[in-house]
């Protein structure tokens, strides 16, 4: 008999729900293109409109402001091809990418140095300020609103990588002050493979694929019909997700308090922080990332070391660097995320595959 997994990468991707499943299983009966005018192509663009709605409804916008994209990484990448981009030091790659050298500081928590992002603004205003609403590694929140107000005192745009917000924490796109905003369903129970952008009302950004001029010109090409209709479905169960984000930040909680009464050697990054209530970095110095996840993976314990974005490889952590850890101390940091499926047993299954790599390394 095959042992249960924990799974506790919930920041990587979290599982596909069975609403989604099935929304996504009900379009393979669809043979319709959605842009064709007849009953068929009407059918699947119901399915587009009513999936553009939930999602619209996700985030408080209305269904125009939202374009569906292949994830967030094209959703950022649109929002930022009309440069020069500022971005803070912790961005994800797909963010950095188009921010090259022009980055803001953080703390030791891994928070923009707001001061510094307003000296900059005022010496070179760029078009564009990059600020994600939640790290993925660190699961610490940024100050969105204050860097929105900044930004639009220098006459910038604020762009908001929103990837991990929904389902642990409420995003409102009017309220955070953001003209653009990215959204990955993978990352709340939807499929990979679909996200969206967001704009404010009136804002005009040029097409990054041209063609047939689909998602009201700003996004060609036949639409993911089944990720669209997944997406749509994880979105509305995301909201009620949210009731359920006290218990997860108690199973968090109760992982963090165990860390540190078993092996106070350990360390959690970002923990002076505002964070997600599922996210824990924890450092365990003189043991490499490797090597605990290896042990955990051996024990179906599933973690991650750094962002999952990254071709599989284990790579120096840029956000970790940025927050002035060492080389040491970077090589030996993992990341554990929970979610709806995560309970105490999961926690017993981490410590009794992790905590032999603590005593040794304590020894």
């Amino acid at each position: 008999m095959t042992a249960p997994v924990s799974y506790l990468d919930y920041n990587a991707s979290a599982p596909l729900l069975p609403e989604a499943a099935a929304a996504m299983t009900a379009t393979f009966a669809l043979m319709g293109n959605p842009s064709s005018v007849h009953r068929a192509g009407r059918a699947a663009r119901a399915v587009i409109e009513d999936a553009r709605e939930a999602v619209a409804a996700l985030v408080n916008v209305t269904p125009a402001q939202v374009v569906f994209t292949s994830g967030a990484t094209e959703a950022n990448g649109l929002a930022l091809v009309t440069g020069p981009v500022t971005a803070s030091a912790v961005e994800h790659p797909s963010v950095l990418a188009w921010a090259e050298a022009e980055t803001i500081g953080v703390d030791a928590d891994g928070v923009i140095d707001l001061p510094a992002l307003d000296n900059r603004l005022r010496e070179f205003p760029p078009a564009v300020v990059a600020l994600m609403l939640a790290n993925n590694e660190t699961g610490v929140l940024q100050p969105v609103v204050d860097a929105a107000a900044l930004a639009h005192g220098c006459g910038a745009r604020l762009h908001c990588d929103a990837v991990q917000g929904p389902g642990r924490v409420a995003v409102d796109f009017q309220a955070l002050g953001a003209d653009t905003l990215s959204l990955s369903a993978h990352k709340f129970g939807g499929p990979k493979g679909v996200g969206a952008l967001i704009l404010r009302p009136g804002l005009e950004l040029p097409a990054v694929i041209k063609g047939g001029g689909q998602e009201r010109r700003r996004r060609s090409g036949t639409e993911n019909l089944a990720g669209i209709a997944g997406f749509g479905a994880a979105a509305l169960t995301a909201g009620a997700a949210l009731k359920d984000a006290p218990r997860i930040a108690a199973v968090r909680d109760a992982f963090e308090a165990r860390l540190a009464d078993q092996a106070p050697q350990a360390r959690v990054l970002g923990q002076g922080a505002a964070r997600l209530c599922n996210t824990s970095c924890i450092m365990l110095p003189g043991v490499s990332a490797e090597t605990q996840l290896m042990r955990l993976d051996l024990a179906n314990v599933l973690v991650s070391a750094g962002s999952a974005c990254s071709s599989g490889k284990i790579a120096p952590s840029h956000v970790l660097t940025a927050m002035g850890a060492s080389e040491a101390d970077f090589k030996c940091a993992i990341r554990v995320s929970f979610g709806p499926g995560s309970t105490a047993a999961d926690l017993d299954t981490f410590f009794s595959a992790w905590m032999p790599l603590a005593l040794t390394a304590a020894a």
